[in-house]
């Protein structure tokens, strides 16, 4: 069963406060939601540690599941994916999930969010069990009162699937040139972290461009009618715009951002069911082994259902990385400079340690 979650229904959130806390600290315009993926195959797999705030820690221990580990026998797992997630999307497709977890007597259910944000505010309320998506949602969601929200794993993404695009006649040349110009971002994601980074990286405050946050739809809208002079954006929605209308990447987010992927699930939920979540885990293993190896192919498998051409799926597919994997003390250190960052800009409410969100594997 698949279901589409609007951005309004998640609208007076603790999240959803954040984003206005974020919009506030630093003046001018901010952006809305940033949002992700998807789901497939067989088996398990483990994950591991965590941080401090102020500065990126150095990770040691992760926490431990100390509650007994049942069966996946008769469990129903609810999945939050957006369009970013092939791997996701290739296992929803093939029905993978739904052949394992039947197989047990239980159910999987996937419900279609927006963006990052939102999807992360409906794990905390309880409305899913896992999701997938970039750097900075995990980061608001820790951040929110009361959070239940835990890293059960990565994939490696890569830099070169994100990036900050500019028109192809577009006088701007150096990110410098940024400086009182209209950038357009997804509030709360990956590309919020790269703005941020790249802004800061040629000497400019973030005041000193003027943000319009926005949804990957309307941000490509935004661009297309020279509304906005630049737009900080994900593949495939990145890729897209480069073939479709010969946009110019100004900067991707090599040697500014890490770009990865995040799998989420609730603390309960990894509580009752950690023999789920390995099970979940070891599936997506192994279709990102597939789709690494066969890229042309899941791009043409994927283009009906996302209603981009296969080409373009196979130019983002091309450029990204596959894995599945725990977190590192390295992953959570550049996680944790994510978080520090936002706090400093007070984009969040209060300082995170990031370790302390990472579920151990073992």
């Amino acid at each position: 069963m698949v279901k589409t979650i609007p951005l309004k229904q998640c609208q007076s959130s603790p999240i959803q406060t954040l984003a206005k806390l974020s919009a506030f600290a630093i003046s001018a315009s901010l952006f809305t939601s940033g949002c992700a993926p998807q789901v497939n195959n067989n088996n398990a797999t483990n994950n591991a540690n965590t941080t401090t705030p102020t500065k990126a820690a150095s990770p040691t221990t992760a926490i431990k599941t100390d509650s007994p580990a049942p069966s996946a026998t008769g469990v129903k797992l609810r999945i939050g994916f957006q369009k970013s997630a092939t791997i996701l999307f290739s296992l929803k497709g093939k029905g993978t999930l739904e052949t394992v977890f039947q197989g047990k007597g239980g159910s999987v259910t996937w419900s279609e969010f927006p963006a990052g944000l939102p999807m992360v505010e409906a794990l905390n309320a309880g409305a899913i069990d896992v999701a997938y998506v970039g750097e900075a949602p995990p980061v608001f969601a820790q951040a929110a009162k009361g959070s239940t929200v835990r890293y059960i794993a990565y994939d490696p993404y890569g830099v070169d699937a994100e990036g900050i695009v500019v028109h192809k006649d577009s006088p701007i040349q150096t990110l410098a040139d940024l400086k009182g110009k209209k950038l357009a971002v997804q509030k709360g994601s990956n590309a919020h972290y790269l703005s941020v980074k790249a802004i800061e990286s040629a000497g400019l405050q973030v005041s000193d461009v003027e943000i319009s946050f926005v949804k990957p739809s309307d941000g490509r809208a935004a661009f297309e009618k020279k509304n906005v002079d630049a737009w900080a954006v994900w593949d495939p929605f990145l890729a897209a715009v480069e073939v479709d209308t010969g946009a110019r990447v100004l900067t991707s987010a090599k040697g500014l951002a890490p770009n990865r992927g995040y799998y989420l699930a609730s603390k309960e939920f990894i509580e009752k069911n950690p023999e789920t979540i390995k099970t979940f885990l070891n599936e997506l293993k192994k279709e990102s082994e597939y789709a690494k190896a066969n890229p042309a192919e899941i791009a043409k498998f994927l283009s009906p259902s996302l209603g981009v051409d296969a080409a373009i799926l196979e130019k983002a597919e091309k450029r990204r990385d596959y894995g599945i994997f725990p977190l590192t003390e390295e992953v959570i250190s550049k996680q944790q400079d994510i978080a520090d960052t936002f706090a400093k800009l007070k984009l969040i409410p209060k300082p995170i340690v990031v370790k302390e969100a990472v579920w151990d594997w073992k």
